[in-house]
């Protein structure tokens, strides 16, 4: 599976509550979070995202509170994947439950910068900036996190082999 995208470059310790102010998790509408996803770290994310792009954190990306809203939020922002230099475990949990892809790549997120357009190849782990043609490496996820992730997480893909 490939993806392309513009990047959003984020530093280290970006956590739930910024990627989703906890003032607006009184809604459950994915598009109302998403209408507010990283606006107390970037007021104009929402308005200037597109189906596709990507996000790039630093370490410890998404610590905080547990609620599955922040990856929903970016996800539903239209966010395609979000590399880091690393991740809170239980963001990174939640991330695949829902379907969205996340790479761990230190030297991608220390090198792409804000702006680049960038292809990733899910299956493999390869991340190429195709401004400058430089390729990362991230772990490829495991076959069965690959059939999550195509499904669109978790619940999609019982959904599919319960009901054919």
């Amino acid at each position: 599976m490939r993806l392309q995208g513009k990047v959003f470059k984020y530093g280290d310790n970006v956590d739930t509550d910024v990627i989703i102010p906890a003032r607006y998790l009184n809604s459950s509408d994915p598009a109302e979070l998403a209408r507010h996803c990283m606006e107390d770290i970037d007021k104009d994310f929402a308005k200037k995202v597109k189906d596709g792009d990507i996000i790039i954190g630093g370490r410890n990306f998404g610590s905080g509170s547990s609620r599955e809203h922040a990856p929903l939020a970016i996800k539903t922002a239209g966010i395609s994947c979000v590399i880091a230099k690393s991740f809170a475990r239980i963001f990174y949990r939640n991330s695949i439950n829902i379907g969205l892809p996340i790479l761990v790549s230190e030297e991608a997120a220390e090198n792409i910068e804000a702006g680049s357009e960038i292809e990733i190849d899910l299956d493999t782990g390869i991340i190429k900036d195709l401004g400058t043609g430089k390729t990362y490496q991230a772990d490829p996820f495991p076959e069965y996190m690959q059939e999550l992730i195509k499904a669109g997480g978790l619940i999609e893909k019982v959904k599919k082999e319960v009901l054919g």
